[in-house]
């Protein structure tokens, strides 16, 4: 069975769905759950649905960790939490809209004092690919330790995969440092918004030529109009439409898609049918709340 690291934040996601338009400075009823969350967590809990060994190394505040294992461990994910006693464990309030799109408010928590001790070399050890979400990449501590791996994946010669995460934390940083940081990786999964601070483009063809150049398989996600993949290496091209879905909330759908995508490609699918896929768990992941998978 093949094995993916993933690198990632987890978080606990208190998720926010409002019954009507928010009565600034008075009541709106809403549905609110504390959810477990994160992009590398959710990603590697739909990695595991879909029968990948799942490896999962972040941070997390020590008084919680028991709990998070405890959950990993209910989704058959070899988690690896490094313990922060200064910091808790990352927060979100997910703020969920009529019509299922979201928006995060954000506290990175210890996920932001992820370091070289919680990511060792021997995480690689019998790794087939490793993942990277690209929040492990915002800041300067997380991202030297995240380097250092991809490097020493470089030298092993273990596909790397890199997800942008966040379009405003890609402003941020600047799209040339984070391809600089990323580049050579054998997929990158951004979303329309990420694809266009990446490249400073509007365009999707125009998207995918410049993402070509640095990323052999560049997969653009594209939410309700489906998804399009371009293999700089063979010319191949795959797009799927977006399945009917009743929306529910969209936190997590694009960790579902990576995993449906990769979980596809490492049985042996072409780009076609791993397209597919990854559009097959985005939507099983939007009709549900929070953003992992049965819940």
């Amino acid at each position: 069975m093949p094995k993916v690291l993933v690198i990632g934040d987890v978080t606990t996601d208190i998720v926010v769905k409002p019954t009507g338009p928010i009565a600034v400075g008075a009541d709106t009823n809403a549905m609110i759950r504390a959810l477990p969350g994160g992009s590398g967590a959710n990603q590697a809990a739909w990695l595991a649905d879909a029968g990948i060994d799942v490896r999962l190394a972040g941070r997390v505040g020590a008084a919680d960790r028991a709990e998070q294992m405890a959950d990993f461990a209910e989704h058959g994910i070899d988690a690896r939490l490094g313990v922060d006693d200064t910091r808790p464990t990352g927060q979100l309030v997910t703020l969920v809209a009529a019509d299922g799109e979201r928006s995060f408010l954000t506290d990175r928590g210890a996920n932001e004092n992820l370091c070289e001790a919680d990511l060792s070399d021997a995480l690689l050890d019998g790794i087939d690919l490793l993942s990277v979400s690209g929040y492990a990449l915002f800041k300067d501590g997380p991202r030297a330790a995240v380097l250092s791996l991809l490097e020493s994946a470089k030298d092993r010669e273990v596909p790397i995969a890199v997800d942008p995460g966040s379009y405003s934390f890609l402003r941020d940083v600047g799209a040339s440092a984070f391809i600089e940081w990323t580049a050579g990786a054998k997929f990158c999964f951004p979303n329309e918004e990420e694809a266009a601070v990446l490249t400073g483009m509007e365009a999707l063809e125009a998207q995918l030529d410049l993402l070509a150049r640095h990323y052999r398989i560049v997969v653009i996600k594209r939410g309700a109009a489906g998804a399009v993949a371009l293999d700089a290496e063979s010319g191949d091209r795959a797009e799927a439409v977006a399945l009917a879905a009743d929306v529910v909330d969209t936190t997590g759908a694009g960790d579902a898609f990576v995993a449906g995508f990769l979980a596809a490609h490492l049985a042996g699918e072409g780009l076609e049918a791993a397209v597919d896929a990854g559009v097959a768990y985005g939507a099983r992941a939007v009709t549900q709340l929070g953003g992992r998978p049965g819940r």
